[in-house]
């Protein structure tokens, strides 16, 4: 891997390598782009077949994070850590601090928040050496896990995506297909229980599916059936890449709205998404409600002020989706143009010195 001329390519800033042989700590943070604030991503761990997926996994997440930020309207810039590590067996307590004193030298550029295979308690410990840490616990006048306002997010961006694509933004009466009952998912179902739809989901927990089927009068199906189930909308929730060359031919829904990351393999299945008709939400807008909820730790945490923000994801979305259709664009480039410009133009508003304010200039540009 050509680590600079990728960097180069997609305008990355910063790559540190954190290494601690005490606690055994090998971790890559990744800062992508600071023009709208600070970088605020995650803490991932994970059993990485090697260091350059590490890398890789790092810096895409960082980018991705950028864009989620920008989209959400938050100013706050893309960062993402990742630790090299098995999260059931390789955790301690040194090790998440010697990752807070790397945080800590950073001053600020970068914040990180939990993450897949990352929990409250870890970031507790991130915490004992940096104030540069969101989503610790409630004790500490902290949000806690964010997983509720990220499945209220989902469920304020599906009914937007409903609003434009079955013309009612009512649930009542549709059928809902979720992939995956994790945190966010089921809370997602719910949502959509409650307010009348009809839910058919999957998941690999017989257990979460049983809940399900009782509690939700969900139907349950198969993991390999739940692409090809007629419904309204189709709501991925568990794996990246899940809408791809073998999945999207199968799928018979209206619109597509979930909280899972990267859901399109590549790029131009998007592209088949938009010319089969299907509205996709994309995954970076309508599941932001996790980070926008943590952000507001940064003003002193208040509940009811986060809660008002992510509601905000049903207007961000329509918004998105009348660009898409004005711009005649899918819908995933229409989100990745809104937040460039965003950026864009807030990087020259940077661009006049203020003193004792940020500039552009701390970007070495």
């Amino acid at each position: 891997m050509d680590l600079f001329a990728y960097l180069e390519r997609y305008d990355y800033e910063q790559v540190v390598f954190c290494y601690d042989e005490a606690s055994g700590l090998k971790a890559i943070i990744a800062i992508h782009d600071t023009t709208l604030g600070p970088a605020l991503g995650g803490c991932r761990m994970w059993t990485y077949a090697s260091e350059e997926e590490a890398i890789l996994d790092a810096l895409r997440l960082a980018r991705g994070m950028t864009y989620k930020n920008a989209a959400a309207g938050l100013n706050l810039g893309g960062g993402k850590t990742v630790i090299i590590g098995n999260p059931k067996t390789d955790k301690s307590e040194a090790m998440f601090r010697a990752l807070g004193r790397y945080i800590q030298s950073l001053n600020g550029r970068y914040i990180t928040a939990e993450d897949v295979g990352t929990t409250v308690h870890d970031m507790d410990l991130i915490r004992k050496e940096t104030t540069y840490v969101t989503g610790i616990s409630p004790a500490y006048g902290s949000s806690g896990n964010p997983s509720p306002m990220t499945a209220l997010g989902v469920f304020r961006g599906m009914q937007a995506t409903a609003k434009v694509a079955l013309g009612s933004a009512d649930l009542a009466g549709r059928k809902v297909a979720i992939q995956g009952l994790g945190s966010v998912g089921y809370a997602l179902a719910e949502y959509v229980h409650h307010a009348g739809g009809q839910l058919i989901v999957t998941d690999i927990n017989e257990e979460a599916e049983r809940r399900a089927a009782k509690e939700l009068q969900a139907e349950v199906v198969g993991p390999s059936e739940i692409f090809g189930v007629a419904c309204d909308i189709f709501a991925p929730c568990a794996l990246g890449a899940v809408l791809n060359d073998d999945t999207i031919p199968r799928l018979r829904c209206k619109a597509i709205a979930g909280s899972a990351n990267n859901q399109l393999a590549e790029a131009r299945h998007g592209d088949q998404l938009h010319e089969m008709g299907i509205l996709y939400a994309p995954d970076y807008v309508i599941n932001a409600g996790g980070v926008i909820n943590v952000a507001d730790e940064l003003e002193g945490y208040n509940r009811e002020r986060a809660q008002a923000k992510v509601e905000r994801i049903y207007d961000i979305m329509l918004e998105l989706y009348e660009v898409a259709e004005r711009e005649r664009i899918p819908t995933y480039q229409a989100a990745d143009r809104m937040a460039e410009a965003r950026i864009e133009q807030l990087r020259r508003v940077k661009s006049t010195f203020v003193p004792g304010g940020q500039t552009a200039a701390g970007r070495g540009r």
